[in-house]
């Protein structure tokens, strides 16, 4: 069977493509708008393609003869990029309203579209003592401004193309994903990974201070890319259709996870704490009720053990600058 990947040359795309190469198949075809030389992860064998998404003919040009999509292809970043993008966030949703088209005229089998814990109501995020968010809780609507906007339209109309087409589609709900070969640096980057740029940062240059965005006390939970990957086969291959979280239920603070990557660094650095910078909601977690029903999994890959490769592998890329 022909995989297409779009968003292959991010970070998720990059894993994925990594991981069915390495399962052994043979023709997958991977999609991105960037220029191949600043894709994640570069292998010689896979049908790269550098095409603008948000435009139906090159949408219709990626499905041309693929069995299955996964569709992770958006225009997005950390905390500091979405708050202050929130236009070009949105218009992302052209994305998937023409790849869905395309794969619907093209027969595709099945279709998977990556969305975001943004969905979530921004009244069920305002206690840092969050239960974990169940999947109903995107409703009434109120998400994240632009990402989530885009995000929770689009699962609407991977819904009801199944309905009124019959296109086999999976929607996962992905938490705060990190690890190696991600963005760690230019203002794309996520908490993990700005964190540990900040820490070994501080460490090499003997600065011993970091600044933190908010007061530190903000909680999320943080899924490893090995996690990531597993739980979005794992989805593919079953038989839901609807929205399903795949995160962490590993609840911590952004205070705690300085705490880990200083730990890991063997540094203790003087906080400060950057009140008016982007820092999203108060509280968000992943309840996993629904996942170990449907699946018998969750992701279990403690954020320390996580951290660690993280941190190791950034620092590579520093030393290498």
């Amino acid at each position: 069977m022909r995989i297409l990947i779009t968003g292959g040359g991010g970070f998720i795309g990059g894993h994925l493509v990594a991981h069915f190469r390495k399962k052994g198949f043979k023709d997958i075809r991977a999609v991105d708008v960037k220029p191949i030389a600043d894709w994640h992860q570069f292998f010689d064998d896979i049908d790269y393609r550098q095409l603008d998404l948000r435009e139906l003919d090159a949408c219709q040009e990626s499905v041309m003869n693929c069995d299955i999509v996964y569709n992770l292809a958006c225009d997005m970043g950390g905390m500091g990029f979405i708050e202050n993008n929130k236009a070009s966030c949105m218009v992302s949703v052209l994305i998937n309203t023409h790849l869905l088209q395309a794969a619907q005229q093209a027969r595709v089998k099945k279709y998977l579209f990556a969305s975001s814990a943004c969905v979530y109501a921004a009244d069920k995020q305002i206690s840092e003592a969050n239960p974990g968010l169940v999947e109903s809780d995107a409703y009434p609507a109120m998400p994240e401004d632009g990402y989530g906007w885009e995000k929770l339209f689009s699962e609407r109309m991977c819904r009801h193309f199944w309905e009124d087409f019959g296109l086999d589609t999976c929607v996962p709900r992905l938490h705060n994903v990190y690890g190696p070969l991600g963005t760690w640096t230019g203002g794309r980057e996520k908490a993990p990974a700005a964190i540990c740029r900040k820490v070994i940062e501080a460490k090499l240059s003997g600065s011993k201070q970091i600044e933190i965005w908010g007061d530190g006390n903000q909680t999320r939970s943080f899924m490893y890319i090995d996690d990531c990957i597993m739980g979005i086969e794992k989805l593919f291959e079953s038989s839901i259709s609807g929205p399903i979280n795949i995160g962490s239920a590993e609840l911590v603070t952004i205070n705690q996870l300085v705490d880990n990557v200083e730990e890991i660094a063997g540094v203790s650095l003087l906080r400060k704490y950057k009140l008016d910078a982007p820092k999203g909601v108060r509280g968000r977690s992943s309840d996993n009720t629904l996942i170990r029903a449907a699946l018998n999994w969750e992701p279990s890959t403690k954020l320390r053990d996580g951290l660690e490769a993280t941190y190791a592998w950034i620092q590579d890329q520093i030393k290498k600058q």
